[in-house]
């Protein structure tokens, strides 16, 4: 197998940080220069028409794209220690805070980060002050995650899972637009953070 991904990138990170909480080895890494636009070339779109990171490419030349997808076909492959969930009410919660770790703060953090920044200015028509407005509302919800952190380990409880790495890797992200979790106001989220940041696998 072969994953193509831009390291930086807070999508590949969740990635890396599912192989290495599953201790799967043996997978090729790629990289794909986004800065310098590689993912839109021909060759590249050819493995995922919307020419974003990671995509996971298997044996037989079959190509998965999307985080989550290629996360979800590699819990199939290998079911120990699983990472979405134990039983029907775990899975579910694990997937509600998935989604909420996706549309509540790394599509806020994301477009916070291609509206301001000007990294994409060269390949798509930038509104700052949507981006700010996004970076408002990524900020507001450190206040839901630290509510709800106060009484639970992890975001589905005292389980660690692909929510608890999809939303680390959001927040971590945040930082290079200066969306940090303020550790007077937010010292629930700060303590998870901090937890989850201290695992080998955000190393990865």
């Amino acid at each position: 197998m072969k994953i193509y991904e831009y390291a930086q990138a807070p999508n590949c990170r969740r990635v890396r940080m599912f192989l290495a909480e599953k201790g799967i080895e043996g997978v090729e890494f790629v990289p794909v220069d986004i800065a310098r636009g590689e993912n839109r070339t021909d060759d590249y779109r050819r493995k995922d028409f919307n020419g974003k990171v990671p995509v996971l490419e298997l044996d037989d030349g079959t190509t998965i794209a999307e985080s989550v997808a290629i996360k979800r076909y590699l819990e199939e492959l290998y079911p120990e220690q699983p990472l979405f969930g134990r039983d029907a009410k775990e899975r579910a919660r694990v997937e509600m805070w998935n989604r909420r770790a996706e549309f509540n703060l790394m599509v806020n953090v994301g477009m916070c980060f291609q509206h301001t920044t000007g990294f994409f200015a060269d390949r798509m028509t930038t509104f700052p002050e949507y981006g700010e407005e996004c970076g408002r509302k990524a900020l507001a919800f450190f206040d839901e995650l630290d509510r709800h952190l106060a009484d639970n380990r992890y975001l589905a409880g005292d389980y660690y899972s692909v929510a608890d790495i999809g939303m680390v890797c959001a927040l971590d992200f945040g930082k290079v637009v200066n969306l940090r979790p303020s550790a007077d106001k937010h010292p629930h989220l700060k303590r998870w953070r901090d937890e989850l940041n201290e695992r080998p696998s955000a190393r990865a």
